[in-house]
């Protein structure tokens, strides 16, 4: 029997997750059962168990994955802390959310993920712990914004950060929402309203 690779074993589980993305955008966590997941993969119950073992590993896993661009993001500027304002920085985040939905309906999961915390706790601790390494991140870029200028130092760097974090639920909600005209000069008026000191873009 050959070797199943590394890659075939990803492939085939990005493959269950887009089916997951279709059904749950389609008809929500509730209504949609593990058979219409096989279904919408056109695979077997096996080669879905052999990645997922329940619905709620699948509802989790794409939770983690919506959230991984913003997480990658934040610690990128974190670690590197050359460059960009503050409003740059959120703004940016604002755009790959907006792209991200357009590819894979990620600001309508995030919003169906919500309210799966609710009531699922484990999905709760998850984001929970999610939430608070971007907001770690985005408190390290708040520090040297503010030593350097760019934010005011009469607030704490984590209440600063908790703030910026805060635009992130309402913008997800009306790109998921609303007609995308409504929020497409968003990113640019969050670079407008912190656009660093002088010389910072």
């Amino acid at each position: 029997m050959p070797k199943v690779t590394q890659q075939h074993m990803d492939a085939r589980r990005e493959q269950i997750l887009d089916a997951a993305r279709r059904c749950f955008l389609r008809d929500g966590f509730h209504s949609t059962s593990m058979q219409d997941l096989f279904a919408e993969a056109g695979l077997s119950a096996g080669a879905v168990y052999r990645h997922f073992t329940s619905k709620d590993e699948v509802i989790l896993a794409i939770a983690e994955e919506n959230m991984r661009d913003v997480l990658d993001i934040t610690l990128a500027v974190a670690t590197n802390r050359q460059g960009q304002s503050m409003g740059a920085v959120m703004a940016e985040l604002l755009d790959v959310i907006r792209a991200k939905s357009v590819e894979e309906g990620v600001a309508g999961l995030a919003v169906l993920v919500w309210g799966e915390a609710m009531r699922n706790r484990s999905l709760a601790r998850k984001l929970d712990h999610l939430m608070g390494r971007i907001r770690a991140n985005l408190v390290t870029s708040v520090r040297d914004h503010q030593e350097r200028g760019g934010l005011p130092a009469n607030a704490t760097a984590e209440a600063i950060a908790s703030t910026m974090l805060s635009i992130l639920p309402g913008y997800i909600l009306q790109v998921a929402l609303l007609d995308p005209v409504v929020v497409a000069e968003v990113p640019d008026a969050v670079r407008a309203l912190w656009p660093g000191p002088a010389g910072e873009c």
